[in-house]
């Protein structure tokens, strides 16, 4: 997502030349912020409002790095849209649109404004407090945990075509395979995985007698949200093909991505860099379906 060397607003009386912009609302926010909606916002110390808000980022013209927060996210969306099409799209909110402006950049941007200076953070004498800094991701954490369950889910079919239904154990011991409910499963020995997680690992089974103790522990809180809904964003559906809903789920040191009609993999804390597929089994598929209710889906 890019802007044009077009695209200004203001910020702290100057220009600010836009670079990207991000949404941050209960149904998509940049999960590398928080476990859910409320966290994400706290991370730029905004209120959690209902309607969200959107997020541009850019430069003054002495160079240095600005968030401006407003709360017209349509026109956000409509900007970000456009941009993913590949397609220029003039963002210039409205002053009376605009929340705050924050210094620095809540996340990495590649990018930087030609004409200006480098990108660097404000000075001392421009702000008080230390500016936005993105979320450490060279070590394997909480951050680095969810920017993998983003990569599951954007690059489902490359992810699942690792796993072969076939090697699923069954839960009874049996020799004919069947999915089993709360297993990890074999991957396919291959070298580097087709995303980044941290450690280039693809997933593997832990081999367990009753499964993987993580993914058990996963698999009940998630049910408990069902029962007592978590804070807003924690459970999120997304669009994916054909009558299926792409689910994500965090919590306290997990993440899960699902397919309403297919499988789940797990991300861990205490386990760097390791995916954990789940088996469908007797119980996935009615734990996804209610999680699927209780979900935030996009407007």
């Amino acid at each position: 997502m890019a802007g044009t060397d077009e695209d200004t607003v203001a910020a702290e009386d100057d220009a600010l030349y836009v670079l990207t912009a991000v949404l941050l609302t209960p149904a998509k926010f940049p999960s590398v912020l928080g476990d859910d909606y409320p966290e994400a916002c706290a991370a730029l110390g905004l209120a959690p409002m209902a309607d969200g808000y959107g997020l541009v980022l850019g430069q003054d013209g002495d160079g240095a790095r600005w968030t401006v927060v407003v709360d017209d996210v349509s026109l956000v969306a409509v900007a970000i849209a456009s941009w993913d099409c590949g397609m220029e799209h003039d963002l210039s909110p409205d002053e009376r649109t605009v929340v705050a402006a924050l210094p620095g950049w809540p996340l990495a941007v590649a990018v930087a404004a030609p004409g200006v200076p480098a990108p660097h953070d404000p000075g001392p004498e421009v702000v008080d407090g230390a500016p936005l800094t993105p979320p450490d991701t060279s070590r394997w954490g909480p951050a680095q945990r969810r920017l993998g369950a983003d990569e599951i889910a954007l690059q489902w079919a490359t992810w699942r075509d690792q796993i072969d239904d076939a090697e699923f154990p069954r839960p009874d011991g049996g020799d004919s395979p069947v999915s089993g409910n709360g297993e990890s499963a074999d991957a396919p020995e291959e070298s580097d995985s087709p995303g980044d997680t941290g450690s280039g690992q693809v997933p593997r089974q832990d081999g367990s007698k009753g499964g993987h103790g993580g993914i058990r522990r996963v698999l009940a809180e998630a049910r408990a949200y069902v029962d007592a809904p978590p804070p807003l964003g924690r459970v999120r559906s997304s669009f994916a093909p054909g009558d299926a809903r792409t689910l994500r789920a965090d919590g306290p040191g997990w993440s899960l991505v699902a397919r309403t009609d297919d499988i789940a993999f797990v991300l861990l804390d205490d386990e760097p860099g390791e995916v954990l597929p789940v088996g469908r089994g007797p119980e996935l598929p009615s734990l996804l379906e209610a999680l699927d209710k209780i979900a935030v889906r996009p407007l």
